[in-house]
């Protein structure tokens, strides 16, 4: 019996947090019984491209979403559904353009649509027009609401499928991944040069939504008071010359380092101290939730959710707040490690149960297609 293929959108398969949470669950699910494929919007390869194809995944492009080409846009994605009369479940996750494919998908009569939200907050861009345009069109092109916090949900669905037809689904992690090491921790920060330093440790794509300029102010603050701190950032993007431009006007070249992309998130925050997250908006960050399964205890803004405080180890701060109040924060927080498997566990943020969670909800739209 060939497996029930499950179509998955994306904008790239990179190694940020989504796209990471999706890869976990896609090694983790039974892939006799159920494949995953992708539907990209960028034309160059992401990272998880060729593991996809070797899981016996399938990817299609498609054009970027931009408002100059949303007919041409609008036009691929009716002639691609007409194509694939296999997908009986299409799972958006890019948030209010989710509206547009489940557009399309509905007027083929798929039956099981799911929009996904994954951010509470927009942004202010130039696009900000159109990305309005598409989420007041969401209401009528979904069968299924998911959404990683309830603020997320309210976001993107409003306050009355919040209420009645909302489905929350926990940013689930591989626990055991994280699960806290002394061994790791000190090979790693071997490999690093660091010696019995103070580690503050920050994963995230280098854009505004980040922050990464206050961070640095944040650290700045904090060097002056502990000389031999280290930050260390994971990730790129297009703002990363620019910080490290600041870095260096600032004197911190010798205390930060840039890691890049790395695919051994799970031992690199072993060898932090404490994790810091001070995003101007999130839904509720995957990356977050891994460290606290790494046992950190984090600070970080409020404008992140507090249903994101899975363990009791996150501390909120106001983005009004000083540089020096956060960095006084960062000193005063305890630096203790524990197990957090249990907590994750038991709050239905681990990867194994939400894998058996959607495998059933997928199936029975097969069922009901059948």
């Amino acid at each position: 019996m060939e497996p029930i293929r499950i179509l998955q959108v994306v904008t790239i398969m990179n190694r940020g947090g989504l796209e990471t949470m999706l890869m976990n669950y896609y090694r983790q699910i039974d892939r006799a019984r159920i494949q995953f494929d992708f539907m990209v919007h960028r034309s160059e390869e992401g990272h998880y491209d060729q593991e996809i194809k070797e899981l016996g995944g399938k990817i299609y492009k498609m054009p970027q979403i931009r408002p100059g080409n949303y007919r041409r846009y609008f036009k691929e994605l009716d002639v691609f559904f007409k194509k694939h009369d296999e997908y009986k479940v299409v799972h958006s996750h890019i948030n209010e353009n989710s509206s547009f494919v489940l557009r399309a998908a509905k007027k083929v009569g798929i039956p099981g649509r799911i929009a996904h939200s994954h951010l509470s907050d927009l942004g202010l861009d130039k696009k900000l027009p159109f990305r309005l345009y598409a989420r007041y069109h969401m209401k009528d092109n979904p069968t299924s609401y998911f959404a990683c916090s309830k603020n997320a949900g309210q976001w993107l669905f409003g306050r009355q499928i919040m209420n009645s037809n909302l489905s929350v689904v926990n940013n689930a992690v591989n626990v055991e991944e994280f699960k806290h090491s002394k061994e790791i921790r000190a090979k790693v920060r071997r490999e690093l040069g660091l010696k019995n330093q103070l580690v503050i440790g920050h994963v995230g794509r280098f854009n505004k939504q980040k922050n990464h300029e206050f961070i640095i102010d944040i650290f700045k603050e904090l060097k002056n008071k502990k000389p031999d701190a280290v930050l260390v950032l994971i990730g790129e993007g297009n703002l990363m010359d620019d910080i490290r431009v600041k870095v260096k006007k600032h004197n911190l070249t010798e205390n930060v380092k840039f890691l890049g992309v790395r695919n051994d998130i799970p031992d690199l925050m072993q060898a932090m101290d404490l994790f810091l997250f001070p995003s101007l908006f999130e839904g509720l960050p995957v990356v977050l939730v891994e460290a606290q399964a790494a046992g950190l205890r984090c600070v970080v803004s409020n404008s992140i959710t507090n249903e994101s405080d899975v363990t009791g180890r996150v501390h909120f701060m106001s983005l009004q707040d000083s540089s020096a109040k956060w960095a006084d924060q960062i000193l005063l927080t305890p630096l203790d490690r524990i197990d957090s498997t249990e907590d994750l566990i038991r709050n239905g943020y681990d990867s194994r149960t939400m894998v058996k969670w959607l495998s059933k909800y997928y199936s029975k739209y097969y069922l009901l297609a059948n």
